[in-house]
């Protein structure tokens, strides 16, 4: 079984994010095409995900959708918990049908959270790992640091994180979601 095992950290203003551009790039990062990225969230109709702290969303890269369950967090440290992601079929007729059938199975919206993303490939303490840097909308600049891993490597693939996160002189990691910071924003949560 694997698993995210990621950590998140705000970035204060422009001047910080080429920053960690800079540095990331001294370490050998390997920059991919900037993705716009919408993710829609969805309540469950029968449980409440914040109390079982779940994630079921609807990402959507340009024609491209995804859906993806998260599970539980299951680190102190780290927002570690098990992902499972599916591609949907593409375009945006299918996008419509897949919220008419989330609807119809009692689905509610909770938000959208949109945002620009900057993915970069690292080779980091002999592990092959992401480092994204985020603009979300209504919510600032963010990096990203996550690995995939298997139950036995949770600690290890946590530990490197934090040791690249030092490295960066990142701060302080966020462990609240891009949506739990914009229901909290928003009043909602």
């Amino acid at each position: 079984m694997t698993y995210e095992v990621e950590l998140k950290f705000p970035l204060t203003n422009t001047a910080t994010v080429e920053a960690l551009r800079q540095r990331i790039a001294v370490l050998g990062a390997q920059p991919s095409q900037p993705l716009d990225q919408r993710d829609i969230y969805f309540a469950h109709p029968s449980r409440d995900f914040a109390q079982t702290d779940e994630v079921f969303r609807l990402r959507c890269v340009g024609v491209e959708n995804f859906l993806t369950y998260k599970g539980p967090l299951v680190d102190q440290v780290a927002k570690t918990r098990r992902e499972i992601e599916v591609p949907a079929a593409s375009g945006q007729t299918a996008r419509e049908q897949l919220l008419e059938m989330f609807a119809s199975l009692g689905f509610r919206e909770v938000r959208d959270v949109v945002k620009r993303r900057e993915p970069f490939h690292l080779r980091w303490q002999d592990r092959d790992l992401e480092v994204v840097i985020d603009n979300v909308r209504d919510l600032g600049w963010f990096a990203e640091l996550e690995i995939i891993a298997e139950d036995s490597d949770r600690n290890t693939a946590r530990e490197c994180l934090v040791a690249l996160s030092q490295e960066l002189n990142l701060g302080k990691s966020e462990r609240r979601s891009y949506l739990r910071l914009l229901l909290e924003k928003d009043g909602a949560a």
